[in-house]
């Protein structure tokens, strides 16, 4: 192996129940070098990280780590190798502060004494924070830090553990456009500084940006690898689909009607959004754009009545719902796809069947003694799954959380679709999906509306939006600032609207 990488895969292969997720996958991660590792959900990107970061022992094959054999027994064996992971979900206590989640594991102890020092915690901590460009005091609770920040605390207690090769998995799903640029900043000078990283992302327009070389999984194996010069984005796409994908959004058939599915009249809750006012037609797909913390997300749980609304009107087909709790909201037709599809959208241990059945249980109770029609509820989820394209290889007694993104995030729509709602709320809904489920998942927001349920779709993809959207609409510091229709759509014109106002002097 050549001294100038950092670790090697050779002919790594991985089962789960006689089930190949890994086919003898072959690639060198440079020293130095930032390696983008891009697939579907379900190609066994994780799992393969989860070999290298000692989760996992591959059935085949051997790693090489800086010329050396590594085969990690547990995650603390790549920890002393010097390999930190972050994960999609960032693994922090929120309870705890700065200094504490750094060390953790690791506390600087007053010389032989049993307790911290706390002087030298804080003195280490600060030199850590500065070295990630986050300044922030080192006893500030994790709890009061943005998605962004919280990353970079993360990147720093990976380099307190003296990593010299970091995996990010998604790293930037949760992040605005400022703390993806912060961000990427302090990867090229982790780079500099002849750390190597193995960057595992949906967005390819942030792999093309920083990676140096890429590989492509599909179903277990390298499909491609190489220069990232060498590959333009719509090869990148069809070798991880295995297929050329013509168009990145499907073409909408029908046309909204002019009945209101949703009418939202002078909503307003103190210091979270002000007078909003919209109307949701039937058919319609109706988008809400905004940078982060404009309010989009805060609106849609207002309208669920997960939160509180102090003034306004909320009507679903006509009828108000005032003084309806959210359970009262799903039996009037509201549905609701939270953007925390992990912590909110899904019971992760619960299976399939029962995640499927969460919102429609009762309308399959038929006796007089409310016991479920068994045989018609298994015909009804199987119905479901394959509306919604779920894989073939999951069982419905199978736990949720042992699905890819994409297939968790068809469940979630699954178990609404079930409901057939006539409205039909999604914040998010391809936030951490590859470019395949993507595709899917707009075609039955698109079938979805076809048969009249109207559609409000949450996104910080513009492009997205504008892909899929009959009119959209933009919100800033709480309150609607913009309303365009499609002939109206240009990137420029939505981020100009969703620009915060500054405030008089």
């Amino acid at each position: 192996m050549s001294t100038a990488a950092a670790v090697e895969f050779d002919g790594i292969g991985q089962s789960f129940s006689g089930v190949r997720v890994l086919r003898g996958v072959s690639f060198t991660v440079g020293a130095s070098r930032t390696l983008g590792l891009v697939g579907e959900n379900g190609a066994g990107k994780s799992t393969l990280m989860n070999i290298l970061g000692g989760n996992l022992r591959s059935d085949t094959g051997r790693m090489i780590l800086r010329g050396q054999p590594y085969a990690p027994a547990h995650p603390t064996d790549a920890t002393r190798a010097g390999i930190g992971l972050i994960h999609q979900e960032l693994n922090l206590f929120s309870n705890l502060t700065i200094a504490e989640n750094i060390f953790l594991t690791s506390f600087p102890r007053a010389r032989a004494l049993p307790w911290i020092d706390q002087r030298t915690l804080h003195a280490r901590t600060a030199a850590l924070l500065r070295d990630v460009g986050l300044e922030l005091a080192p006893d500030t609770l994790v709890d009061r830090l943005s998605a962004g920040e919280r990353q970079l605390v993360e990147i720093a207690r990976a380099l307190s553990l003296d990593a010299r090769l970091i995996i990010f998995d998604e790293p930037t799903t949760s992040l605005s456009a400022r703390e993806t640029g912060t961000l990427f900043a302090l990867l090229r000078r982790l780079q500099s500084q002849g750390i190597a990283l193995i960057y595992i992302s949906h967005i390819l327009d942030h792999v093309r940006q920083l990676c140096h070389d890429l590989v492509v999984l599909r179903d277990g194996a390298v499909v491609a690898q190489g220069p990232i010069e060498t590959f333009s984005t719509p090869a990148i796409v069809s070798a991880m689909v295995g297929r050329n994908l013509t168009q990145l959004y499907p073409t909408r058939r029908g046309a909204p009607a002019t009945e209101p599915a949703l009418e939202v009249r002078g909503v307003s809750q103190p210091h979270i959004v002000c007078d909003i006012r919209f109307t949701l037609r039937r058919g319609e797909v109706l988008g809400l754009s905004g940078l982060m913390g404009a309010g989009r997300s805060e609106l849609a749980r207002i309208l669920f009545g997960l939160d509180p609304c102090s003034r306004g009107e909320i009507l679903v087909s006509g009828r108000p719902l005032a003084g309806a709790n959210t359970r009262r909201r799903i039996e009037r037709g509201l549905a609701f796809l939270t953007e925390d599809r992990r912590h909110e959208g899904l019971c992760l241990e619960a299976s399939i069947a029962d995640n499927l059945a969460l919102a429609s249980i009762r309308s399959h109770a038929r006796t007089p003694l409310k016991l479920i029609d068994r045989t018609g509820w298994q015909r009804a989820i199987s119905t479901i799954r394959e509306a919604v394209r779920l894989t073939a290889k999951a069982e419905d007694t199978q736990p949720a959380q042992t699905l890819s993104g994409g297939n968790q995030q068809k469940v979630v729509l699954g178990k609404w679709l079930l409901a057939s709602p006539s409205v039909l709320i999604l914040d998010e809904p391809t936030r951490g999906v590859d470019v395949g489920a993507k595709f899917e998942l707009y075609q039955l927001i698109m079938d979805l509306a076809d048969r009249g349920s109207g559609i409000l779709v949450i996104s910080s993809e513009i492009e997205e939006l504008i892909g899929v959207c009959d009119r959209i609409l933009v919100m800033s510091q709480g309150e609607i600032r913009g309303e365009f229709s499609r002939p109206e759509f240009s990137s420029e014109r939505l981020l100009a609207a969703a620009l915060p106002r500054e405030s008089p002097a």
